[in-house]
């Protein structure tokens, strides 16, 4: 089911909403990765209602069906300000005392772990799957991102994705490249909110009070490892971790035997909060 949200400043984003015809154990709120859209993770999305969980997604600003050029930002705060106003908006349809649990992949993941980080709304529940908390950038590229949002905070540049690392699954990727709402583009000023709140976000993990459970993949070949190791082993109690040694960067999209224990993983998790 589709349908438009109206942001602040009147842009519309796509939603999508995959409801239950009974009464759901919880929402679970998708924020996609760079250059995709909400409805690459239907899949997923049927999993969990399967379980018992009503699931909503929709599309960043400049993604998807969306508005916006694609890959730009109208401000660093643009895609947390968002969240908030659909984790508001979400909330003003649920049933009195239902947890919202935020499910964020890759760039989503950074977007989601922020917003829990800076305690923009409070949620009851975070899963992050290979969230982009480690950006990677070499010298050259770190001073770049450095400058450029100064000057140029609207260029837009190919992302550097290659879809061939998404998956074992090579249908994956060939979805992925025929797919006319995924994009390959990345501004200046998005860039910068990539970089700088990787490390941020990593910088809080030891007052993390949110339960949370991360997610990585130990091939990812686009999003490095890297930051989620290290908060994982900052982090307390509260969040619990796990790598997948083998797989690609979309745990969830990988070939159905190794995606098993993923699986496997996080509804055991989900189980848990109740």
């Amino acid at each position: 089911m589709q349908s438009i949200f109206t942001a602040s400043d009147g842009s519309k984003l796509a939603v999508r909403d995959w409801p239950l015809a009974q009464a759901a154990r919880a929402t679970v709120l998708i924020v996609h990765g760079l250059g995709e859209h909400a409805g690459r993770h239907a899949a997923l999305a049927q999993r969990l209602n399967a379980w018992g969980y009503a699931v909503r997604g929709y599309d960043h600003y400049g993604h998807g069906q969306s508005d916006g050029p694609r890959g730009a930002l109208t401000s660093e705060m643009r895609l947390l300000d968002d969240l908030a106003a659909l984790v508001d908006a979400t909330r003003a349809r649920q049933p009195a005392g239902q947890p919202l649990i935020l499910l964020g992949h890759s760039m989503g993941g950074l977007v989601a772990a922020r917003f829990v980080a800076l305690r923009l709304r409070a949620v009851e529940a975070l899963v992050l799957s290979s969230p982009a908390l480690d950006a990677g950038l070499n010298a050259v590229q770190q001073c770049l991102v450095a400058t450029l949002p100064h000057i140029a905070p609207n260029l837009r540049v190919g992302n550097g994705l290659d879809a061939r690392y998404l998956s074992h699954d090579s249908a994956v990727p060939r979805a992925y490249r025929a797919d006319p709402l995924c994009h390959d583009r990345i501004s200046a000023r998005l860039a910068r909110f990539i970089a700088t709140g990787g490390p941020a976000t990593v910088a809080r993990a030891a007052d993390w009070t949110v339960p949370t459970l991360l997610l990585w993949a130990g091939d990812d070949r686009l999003v490095s490892p890297t930051g989620s190791r290290a908060f994982a082993a900052a982090a307390p109690a509260c969040v619990q971790a796990q790598c997948f040694d083998a797989l690609y960067h979309e745990l969830f999209n990988e070939s159905a035997e190794l995606a098993a224990p993923v699986f496997a993983r996080l509804r055991q998790w989900l189980d848990g909060l109740a």
